[in-house]
């Protein structure tokens, strides 16, 4: 699939199957974020695969916006081995683990398996629930699973602001 043609289909899901994604699919989405390009290719991403129906419950515990997904990725990235702009000091984090969790949502799409970005989710609960160290931060939750059949994307999937309006060309 040409590249424009798989992002304009990919789309947020929030409805699933209750039929599991594949081991063999999940490394393939997981290889494809850890492929992703980071400020001084540090790396500093940490990706949390949460399967067990227990750790799908601690999930439900940080959002509402879990949609009974079979599997959630969790995008996190290190305080520590974040590159620092020099001059004011801004962290590459947030940015490297969005382009880790843009790649990972790409490859489910191209995979047949549907995704959603969940940035609605409390980071505190998260954090004690899943007992990560201060340093480690989430950006970003991912659920994932085959969308249910029939389902449609949002009514404003295909609503694009004018080019004119996104793009200034000096």
């Amino acid at each position: 699939m040409d590249f424009l043609e798989l992002a304009k289909k990919r789309c947020s899901v929030r409805e699933f199957k209750t039929d599991k994604v594949s081991d063999e699919i999940i490394d393939k989405i997981i290889k494809a974020g850890c492929i992703a390009p980071t400020a001084c290719n540090n790396q500093p991403f940490k990706i949390l695969v949460i399967k067990t129906k227990e750790a799908l419950d601690k999930i439900k515990k940080c959002t509402e916006c879990h949609f009974n997904a079979p599997i959630v990725f969790v995008v996190c990235y290190d305080k520590n081995l974040c590159w620092k702009r020099p001059f004011d000091q801004k962290t590459s984090g947030d940015i490297d683990a969005s382009i880790v969790a843009t790649h990972m949502i790409l490859e489910a799409c191209d995979l047949g398996v549907g995704s959603t970005w969940v940035m609605f989710f409390k980071a505190d609960i998260l954090k004690q629930e899943f007992e990560l160290p201060d340093y480690l931060e989430p950006v970003a939750l991912l659920p994932m699973g085959y969308p249910v059949e029939g389902y449609m994307p949002s009514a404003t999937h295909t609503k694009y602001r004018e080019f004119e309006e996104l793009v200034d060309i000096k």
